[in-house]
């Protein structure tokens, strides 16, 4: 790289706020190129910061995919809502993600107020926009500019990823010249421990229903690359806070849990680039989203923990 382009390289960090299920998750490994974030059609399913880094020749973009916001009901959620709020202050762009779908209520008016308490210049990004018709796009349009200035508004489908090349132009343009962050093939700052249990978090919330996805969280108790041998053994338990709830992940004669394994086999295989041995357990622990010592063996970390 030359001095006149390494001048003109920008880079900077852009995070994605929004009501649960709005596709925040969907976006960032659409722009990515694969899965970094867990997506499930369940509300809620982000619980921590999950960084997304987007490299090209000219430009660093690093995403930060943050829990959707909502009223908490217990010390995870004040954690979630924690998460969500301050990172509003630690990045250069907010993309504020809306469905083209939903009408405008209390929940986007909570959003925007919190917009307005901070500088940092945020984009509308209405997604889903094949589920309406486009006459019906532009009514939403005016409704949201009626209500905040925003400094770009964007009609996308993460799912089709439909006008997202538009959207990373528009980001790129408004970023500072800036350095590159991460090496050109990194696709996030987590460690490959994290992903993995995201991993098979996601398989529970896509095989279970009801209340399970909110009581699960997942622990990865070893991580063993086999000698001489292209194998990794994993070990990992799946906690709940109910013992009916440890049934109906285990499903009967283990037929739910296996195919959690299986599933999260394949994904966790193509992540690591070698073939992989995956034990589950599930196991029991009494009101968890509660406890602060057991959200920061979850990884929850937070000052008031």
């Amino acid at each position: 790289m030359n001095n006149q382009q390494e001048n003109e390289h920008k880079s900077g960090f852009v995070c994605l706020i929004g009501r649960p299920n709005v596709g925040k998750s969907t976006l960032l490994n659409r722009v990515i190129g694969q899965k970094v974030a867990i997506m499930s059609d369940k509300p809620q399913t982000t619980r921590n910061k999950i960084q997304g880094v987007f490299t090209d020749q000219d430009s660093q973009v690093v995403f930060i995919d943050t829990p959707g916001i909502h009223k908490p009901k217990h010390k995870l959620g004040d954690f979630m809502m924690k998460v969500a709020k301050d990172t509003l202050r630690e990045v250069d762009i907010i993309l504020y993600l809306v469905e083209a779908n939903e009408a405008f209520g209390p929940g986007e008016q909570y959003i925007i107020n919190r917009l307005k308490e901070t500088s940092t210049p945020s984009f509308l990004i209405i997604n889903k926009i094949d589920l309406i018709h486009p006459d019906e796009l532009f009514a939403l349009i005016d409704t949201y500019r009626a209500k905040h200035d925003f400094e770009e508004i964007i009609p996308i489908s993460a799912l089709s990823g439909n006008n997202v090349p538009v959207l990373l132009e528009q980001i790129k343009e408004k970023l500072e010249v800036g350095p590159q962050y991460y090496p050109a093939d990194q696709v996030t700052d987590h460690p490959e421990r994290f992903i993995v249990a995201e991993l098979i978090r996601e398989k529970v919330l896509q095989l279970t229903r009801e209340e399970i996805p909110h009581s699960i969280a997942v622990g990865i108790e070893s991580m063993k690359t086999r000698e001489h041998k292209d194998m990794v053994d994993i070990q990992a338990t799946i906690v709940v806070e109910r013992s009916s709830q440890k049934g109906i992940v285990i499903g009967k004669q283990g037929a739910l849990l296996k195919e959690v394994g299986k599933l999260a086999r394949a994904d966790i295989e193509a992540l690591l680039g070698t073939k992989v041995y995956l034990e589950l357990w599930v196991k029991v622990e009494k009101d968890w989203r509660n406890k602060p010592a057991q959200l920061r063996d979850f990884g929850f970390r937070s000052d008031e923990y």
